[in-house]
C-alpha cells in the first residue's frame, strides 16, 4: 500500500474550503533540506487544478524513491503551475535555516507563471509575502497542493546532490543527500568540509579550523535552464544563487 496511512479528511479539504471563500488560484509550498549538512535548501510551490493530478499524492518522505520520480513528471506536465526556490549553504550560515526556508517557499511562489491568491504553507510560520495563505502542520500529508510541493522540492533537490556527488564523491552525497549519516560525519572527519557543508552547523563547526577545504575532484554538466529543474549543474547553482 503507497500511503498506509492517509488523513481522516480529504487531500483536498483545504484547496476546496479556500475555493468556496472565493480564492481562483491556490497554491501548495512545502521545502526539503532543512537538517542536512551540506547543500541549499530547495523549496517548490505548486498549483493544481481543482480535480487535482490523475496520481494521489502525498507527502515525499513517506513515497519510495522512484514512485517519486513518476509523481514529479505528473505533476509537472499536469499542474497549472510549478515554481521552485533555491537557498544556497553559505545564506544559511548568514541568516539561520528557519529564514533561508522561508526565503526559498517566498521565491518557489515567486517562480510561478502567475501569482497565487491564497497559499497553503506546510509548517507553522507564514511565509514574507503579502499573499493570504494559512500555515499547515504536516501540511504535506493534510493537502494535495502541499503534498505536490513537497515532492517536487524532494526530487529536485535529490537531483541536486546527485550532481553534487560527482562535484565532490568523497562524501558520498548521492547516498545520504548531505545528512548527518554516520558514513557523512565520517567523512568529514577524514576529509575535513568542503564548500558545500553548512559551517554554522553541528557536525561541520567543529572541524572548521582542522583541515583546508579540499578541492572539488570533477567538473559538473555545462549550466542549463533553472525553470527545466532538471537539477542539471544544480549543485553549482546552489552555490552562487545566494
Amino acid at each position: 500500500m503507497l500511503f498506509p496511512s492517509l488523513p481522516p479528511q480529504p487531500m483536498n479539504y483545504f484547496e476546496n474550503l479556500y475555493y468556496k471563500r472565493g480564492f481562483q488560484k491556490i497554491a501548495g509550498v512545502d521545502e526539503v533540506g532543512r537538517g542536512p549538512l551540506a547543500g541549499p535548501v530547495v523549496a517548490a510551490a505548486v498549483i493544481l487544478p481543482l480535480t487535482g493530478v490523475r496520481e494521489p499524492l502525498f507527502d515525499s518522505k513517506k513515497i519510495p524513491q522512484k514512485k517519486r520520480e513518476e509523481l514529479y513528471d505528473v505533476i509537472l506536465a499536469e499542474a497549472l503551475g510549478v515554481g521552485v526556490g533555491i537557498v544556497g549553504q553559505e545564506e544559511i550560515d548568514r541568516i539561520n535555516i528557519l529564514e533561508a526556508s522561508l526565503k526559498a517557499m517566498a521565491l518557489a511562489i515567486r517562480e510561478l507563471p502567475s501569482l497565487p491568491d491564497f497559499i497553503l504553507v506546510d509548517g507553522p510560520h507564514g511565509i514574507p509575502l503579502p499573499i493570504p495563505q494559512k500555515p499547515i502542520l504536516k501540511g504535506d500529508q493534510l493537502s494535495l497542493s502541499v503534498a505536490g510541493a513537497s515532492i517536487v522540492a524532494k526530487v529536485t533537490r535529490d537531483r541536486m546532490m546527485l550532481e553534487c556527488h560527482q562535484k565532490y564523491p568523497q562524501y558520498n552525497f548521492a547516498k545520504h543527500k548531505g545528512y548527518g549519516t554516520k558514513e557523512h560525519l565520517e567523512a568529514i572527519r577524514r576529509f575535513g568540509i568542503c564548500d558545500l557543508h553548512r559551517k554554522t552547523f553541528q557536525g561541520v563547526k567543529e572541524f572548521i579550523l582542522e583541515r583546508p577545504e579540499p578541492k572539488a575532484q570533477k567538473k559538473i554538466f555545462p549550466p542549463q535552464k533553472h525553470r527545466e529543474h532538471r537539477g542539471k549543474d544544480l549543485c553549482a547553482q546552489s552555490e552562487d544563487n545566494d
